[in-house]
């Protein structure tokens, strides 16, 4: 189960889910939506957000970024999309510690309708 897409209640969309890049190819990285690629500066220029921002996310246990070796924060595009849809709710006028709710609940209902759908295809499949 894609443990970043069904996190408990609480806990990060990306708490638990580990990337190894030991072997990835550089094409490999590039496909990956949890590769952590983007520098904090770089995530915040692509959103136009503050740094000060992505930091109220993480400590709205929405993103949890990965550290560098230096250890710097580092985005993957997964994340990115969380925090474009947080600004988008906090553009509108919801505070950021709800807007995180609203997103963890989203992507978990998201997850229960896959899943859902897949049970149904399998009962389907057994008939």
């Amino acid at each position: 189960m894609d443990q970043r897409r069904s996190a408990p209640e609480g806990d990060m969309l990306t708490h638990g889910r580990t990337t190894d890049t030991a072997g990835l190819t550089a094409e490999d990285r590039l496909e990956d939506e949890d590769y952590p690629a983007y520098s904090m500066g770089a995530a915040a220029e692509m959103l136009g957000v503050t740094a000060t921002f992505l930091r109220a996310l993480g400590a709205a246990r929405l993103i949890e970024p990965k550290r560098s070796r230096g250890g710097h924060r580092r985005y993957s595009r997964y994340q990115l999309r969380l925090a474009a849809r947080a600004r988008e709710l906090v553009d509108q006028g919801t505070p950021v510690e709800a807007a995180c709710r609203i997103i963890i609940l989203e992507d978990q209902l998201a997850e229960a309708l896959r899943i859902n759908a897949e049970y149904e295809r399998e009962r389907a499949a057994g008939d």
